[in-house]
């Protein structure tokens, strides 16, 4: 077959140099036609799960965290294949799907899933997040603030607070997770002498605090034929505030945080 391609190639070489030269300038046109991408995205689709655990191992995030989600998240439609990321109070989940899944189908089948296992991750966690969508190019950068005049909590405020806010409103940024450092945090020591003095629960002690600093509606008064609202304006905005928390009453007196 092989020596009858050859005889049939050298005896009509005008034929054959014509059809290579034919080829030769419709690859060439092709090639041109063709759309080129200088970072190509060769990864499946997949989506990314953001959980923070302030303050825990990774011992404890992996067992607490990631593998719950990593448990929810398998048993999704169309996923091939989940890795995880545990670190010091943060787990990552990347899960991918087969090739040509739909992204926004991806991240819906991914959302669905979280809210069941929100429900067996702890309760004083933050729920988990997806991260937006982005190439593969998506993480690009690291930023270390480092102070010898500052600790680390007074740090870590300023890259929630302040930096955070500025770096998402850069055009193009997607996503910004600050990492470590101490978060600010106002503690209510309780006295087992004092609770049992005033006659008050460690209960009543905990709602009384989660409570104190919400604002409320009392409805609305009309008079002159305009509508106002009234407002209970209760938001804690120093530490004295939340020590005047109402916890209970006793005898006609409140007893306060």
């Amino acid at each position: 077959m092989v020596d009858r391609i050859i005889r049939w190639s050298l005896s009509n070489r005008l034929l054959v140099l014509a059809a290579a030269t034919l080829l030769l300038f419709w690859g060439g046109w092709r090639a041109l036609q063709s759309p080129v991408d200088v970072f190509p995205d060769l990864t499946a689709p997949s989506v990314t799960v953001v959980a923070e655990a302030h303050g825990m191992p990774p011992e404890d995030v992996e067992k607490l965290v990631t593998f719950p989600i990593e448990t929810a998240m398998n048993g999704a439609g169309g996923v091939r294949r989940v890795r995880s990321s545990t670190g010091i109070g943060i787990s990552v989940v990347t899960i991918e799907f087969d090739w040509g899944t739909d992204i926004y189908r991806a991240r819906q089948l991914v959302s669905e899933r979280l809210q069941t296992a929100a429900a067996t991750l702890p309760e004083d966690l933050p729920p988990p997040v997806m991260a937006p969508v982005t190439s593969i190019m998506g993480e690009i950068l690291f930023i270390a603030l480092v102070s010898d005049r500052h600790d680390e909590m007074t740090l870590k405020t300023v890259a929630d607070w302040n930096v955070r806010r500025r770096l998402l409103a850069v055009g193009g940024v997607a996503e910004v997770i600050p990492i470590g450092g101490e978060t600010r945090q106002y503690q209510v020591v309780a006295t087992p002498e004092r609770l049992a003095a005033y006659g008050v629960t460690l209960g009543e002690l905990r709602e009384a605090v989660a409570s104190a600093s919400r604002n409320s509606s009392a409805g609305f008064v009309t008079e002159n034929r305009q509508e106002f609202l009234i407002q209970g304006l209760g938001r804690a905005r120093t530490v004295a505030d939340i020590g005047q928390a109402l916890i209970t009453e006793r005898d006609g007196m409140p007893v306060l945080v």
